[in-house]
């Protein structure tokens, strides 16, 4: 059967039939049909849409190229006929609903397209209509807002290896000790980790958190800030943290929770978010004085490279082996936060986007003599410039290379 973009094929179907059908009937016209096979971008879109509720369309590039799922999210929001090959079976629907303007423009699946839903996958369906109420999405602003900051941090994950649909995630609960391994990086959103503890509901509603990863190379609470500042809650992102971190003890063999990802934009985002934090005056509403390690990372696909890293089991001592002699790492026993020191020079590396460290470090070396260097990404370099000034050198090492270290 020829194919076309999308997983579009041509078949002979009797455009009055409507619905699901399981074959064709006689007499029939030939039309473009849409394949929903795994992998293809509307069952990727479908599954997505359902975990998450709703996606930006400003941020399609997340995705792939833009035009194309621009192009494709157009089609399905006329009836098109839908085919299962799994199940063979045959659906008439419009799909999704594209509403908003501007930052708020936002697709989601559209009433008529839930039994298309229920076709390819009943346990997304059943998940997305308890989390939605029955498809009875907020429309307001804020609530917008809110979902597209988990959709953004959804995709991340997903494009960097972390499992993201909660239907196929171990359960977690909150009621008893039921530790296990954690051997494959996962990432459960807010929604899901706060319905766990309903009780303590109150004091983390207004937490920024989106979600958390939970993964060999440790756990993260995580959070998206896109392209503005974002106004932390102090005592409710601690709160949240202590909850993520009880649910992390009673369901995982993971010790460690004191770390972030903070997901931006671009690095600009990157540089007003530590002038901001250095400007605050009231240390228990600080970001970092909830979370000692908070990575930044950009919204692109090197920023979905940089998150795999981190969730590589002993990744940083596994780093700093390669890159370094033993006697000439700090192993954290120096006076001052730094990685080596080799021949007289401090060195801090910057490839897990640990801006806290690297406030601290600027902080420290402020009215220290010595000779201080900085190992970074290319794509780091402006930024680093900028926030150490010139009296730290930089080297750079590509990605390609750092894999290499790690054997990835």
């Amino acid at each position: 059967m020829p194919q076309g973009l999308f997983g579009t094929t041509k078949a002979q179907i009797q455009p009055s039939r409507a619905g699901i059908m399981s074959g064709f009937a006689p007499h029939q016209k030939e039309v473009l049909m849409i394949t929903i096979r795994p992998g293809s971008h509307a069952y990727e879109l479908l599954l997505l849409l359902a975990n998450v509720g709703e996606f930006p369309i400003a941020s399609l590039d997340l995705l792939g190229s833009a035009r194309t799922w621009k192009a494709l999210i157009n089609k399905l929001t006329k009836s098109q006929w839908l085919f299962f090959p799994d199940s063979g079976k045959k659906i008439q629907c419009i799909l999704l609903n594209v509403t908003g303007k501007g930052k708020y423009k936002t697709v989601r699946l559209y009433k008529g397209g839930l039994p298309a839903l229920k076709l390819l996958n009943e346990d997304a369906y059943d998940y997305y209509m308890e989390y939605s109420s029955n498809h009875q999405m907020a429309g307001d602003q804020a609530h917008i807002e809110r979902n597209h900051r988990v959709a953004e941090a959804a995709v991340m994950c997903q494009n960097a290896g972390i499992g993201i649909r909660p239907y196929l995630l171990p359960q977690l609960q909150a009621d008893s000790i039921q530790r296990r391994s954690v051997t494959m990086p996962v990432f459960y959103n807010g929604r899901d980790l706060k319905k766990l503890k309903q009780d303590e509901l109150s004091k983390t509603m207004y937490s920024r958190m989106v979600g958390a990863i939970l993964s060999p190379g440790g756990g993260y609470v995580v959070y998206n800030t896109r392209n503005a500042l974002m106004k932390w809650h102090g005592t409710g992102e601690f709160k949240a943290l202590m909850d993520v971190l009880e649910i992390s003890r009673l369901n995982t063999d993971l010790e460690d929770f004191r770390s972030a990802v903070l997901f931006g934009r671009d690095y600009q985002i990157a540089l007003r978010t530590l002038e901001n934090i250095s400007k605050s005056r009231r240390m228990d509403m600080r970001f970092d004085a909830t979370y000692p390690f908070i990575h930044f990372i950009p919204m692109s696909s090197f920023g979905c490279d940089m998150l795999r890293i981190l969730t590589l089991p002993d990744w940083k001592r596994n780093l700093l082996e390669s890159l370094f002699e033993f006697e000439e790492l700090s192993n954290d026993r120096g006076s001052f936060e730094y990685d080596a020191l080799v021949d007289g020079t401090y060195i801090l590396c910057h490839f897990d986007g640990d801006i806290t460290r690297l406030m601290r470090f600027r902080g420290a070396i402020k009215d220290r003599p010595g000779r201080y260097e900085g190992l970074c990404y290319p794509e780091q370099v402006a930024f680093l410039r900028t926030y150490l000034g010139e009296n730290v050198s930089l080297k750079v090492l590509t990605m390609d290379e750092i894999k290499a270290f790690l054997d990835t």
